[in-house]
């Protein structure tokens, strides 16, 4: 039974040592797979590691590569570099050998310019002195100069005469290439005063001979083709300025169709270098009355436009219906009013240039052989003023009248016998320039004066006694084709210079 036992027990214990056994074997067995699965991740991760590092590898060959390029270049860069800064420098050692030669030349220079400044001190001094004795013989002059025109336009005025200045337009684009006739210029166009002009003419007698004519006259100023729109009005100022002291005054351009009139009077434009007589006087108006406020006067502006075409009168600032009816009427006092026309209140420069614009857009204007745009018709542009000066007491009222008359014409030579408008046209206007004719040989005679004749005449009543300050405008044409009638205006002219109508009266009351 011991026996028994004892092999029984034998047999657990080695059934134990058997599961121990076991339990041993699936240890080992389950580390060994273990092992070999962190050995395949290890290989795994250092496969991974390795291509990492031959990536690296090769970018750092390419790198170096680069860098091995880059430094090529800089090492060429750095051996031009050298090169350069080797010229450079020889170039700047050249330099300041040049430098140091200028330097000793620029001393040598400040040199003689001291010197020179020491001998030009006194010399300095005189020319100072010159200058000054220069500007103020300038100043000398211009006053000799306005003095000279106030005592010319006095001695005009106590002689009652009407003023004539006489002015030559230039050969222009519409003239081609037919010829200039012959004026001289005898005082030489001074700009102190040249007054006289001398038409010369070449024909041939009978006999077929050369006969040469001198034709000599003098005005108050005569304006040459190179004249310009300011040195006009420089002459005229003071008779426009006149106005403000209570003056009436007339200023009216006669003269062929194409001699300029229209240029004079309205100029190129309303305003600049070109800007004629019209625009210049209101301007120069309006610029005068708001220096005289100082002095306490206050001024009222009107203006008004009329054109007379055919013998009617239109009223170019209003509706400009030829047939409406204007009646005109002289004042005992010497003004001379209108019915039924336009009169535009002026307080400002602006205005005139807009009513300049509205009323040329109505000139009656035609196209003849003489002039592609004739005027058909005479403007008489009135600036209306009234002034009071609360410090003095003294009132006055004056009119201003600026005339563009019709161009006097042939009828042969307009090219107008075939059309009847321009015809009738012509026909008119030649009447109301011969009436005027009559009316200046009537004031130099003595005898009855006819103003009534023509609507031009009668309108321009009170401008042509003395009960205005009037200077006529005769505009000439430069043109050989044209010397008969510059002929006929330039005696027409020499009338009317001779012309007395009497010292004009001034308009001016002092109220208590």
């Amino acid at each position: 039974m011991d026996t028994m036992r004892q092999r029984m027990q034998q047999i657990e214990a080695e059934q134990i040592e058997s599961r121990k056994r076991q339990a041993t074997t699936d240890e080992l067995n389950a580390a060994k797979a273990s092992h070999i699965e962190e050995i395949s991740t290890m290989k795994h991760e250092h496969k991974a590691r390795e291509t990492e590092l031959e990536d690296e590898l090769h970018n750092l060959h390419k790198v170096q590569k680069a860098l091995e390029e880059e430094l090529n270049m800089e090492k060429a860069h750095s051996k031009k570099l050298k090169t350069e800064l080797a010229k450079f420098t020889n170039n700047s050692m050249a330099l300041e050998t040049d430098v140091r030669k200028i330097k000793e030349a620029l001393s040598n220079a400040e040199h003689r310019l001291e010197m020179a400044k020491e001998k030009g001190a006194s010399r300095e001094d005189e020319m100072a002195s010159m200058i000054t004795k220069q500007a103020e013989m300038e100043n000398e002059l211009r006053a000799g100069e306005s003095l000279r025109k106030k005592l010319h336009n006095t001695i005009q005025e106590l002689k009652g005469n009407v003023r004539v200045f006489a002015r030559v337009r230039p050969k222009l684009d519409r003239d081609h290439t037919a010829e200039v006739a012959n004026f001289v210029y005898p005082d030489g166009m001074n700009r102190d005063g040249g007054k006289q002009i001398t038409l010369q003419s070449s024909t041939l007698n009978a006999e077929g001979k050369s006969r040469d004519q001198s034709y000599n006259f003098s005005f108050d100023r005569v304006f040459g083709p190179q004249s310009l729109q300011e040195e006009v009005f420089g002459e005229i100022e003071q008779l426009t300025q006149s106005v403000l002291d209570g003056y009436n005054v007339c200023i009216f351009a006669y003269g062929q169709t194409g001699s300029g009139k229209s240029w004079t009077m309205e100029g190129g434009s309303h305003k600049g270098i070109d800007a004629g007589m019209i625009p210049r006087a209101i301007y120069h108006i309006f610029d005068t009355t708001r220096k005289l406020e100082d002095q306490g006067w206050s001024f009222k502006l009107h203006g008004q436009f009329l054109e007379i075409y055919n013998e009617n009168i239109i009223d170019l600032l209003g509706s400009g219906e030829q047939e409406k009816k204007h009646n005109i009427t002289h004042e005992k006092s010497g003004s001379t009013t209108v019915s039924d026309v336009v009169v535009v209140p002026l307080s400002e420069p602006s205005h005139v240039h807009n009513l300049l614009r509205k009323a040329n857009k109505k000139r009656t204007t035609a196209s003849t052989r003489v002039h592609e745009q004739s005027s058909r018709s005479s403007s008489v542009f009135s600036l209306k003023l009234e002034g009071s000066n609360e410090v003095t007491g003294e009132h006055c009222k004056s009119v201003l009248n600026l005339v563009d008359l019709a161009g006097s014409e042939r009828l042969d030579s307009t090219g107008t016998l075939n059309d009847p408008t321009r015809l009738k046209e012509t026909q008119a206007i030649n009447k109301s320039l011969s009436s005027l004719s009559d009316v200046i040989s009537a004031l130099g005679s003595g005898s009855h004066v006819p103003y009534r004749n023509s609507k031009l005449t009668y309108l321009l009543q009170n401008s042509l006694n003395n009960n205005s300050k009037t200077l006529m405008f005769l505009n000439l044409s430069p043109m050989q084709d044209h010397l008969q009638e510059s002929l006929c205006s330039l005696r027409f002219a020499l009338k009317v210079h001779s012309t007395h109508i009497g010292q004009a009266k001034r308009s001016m009351v002092v109220k208590n």
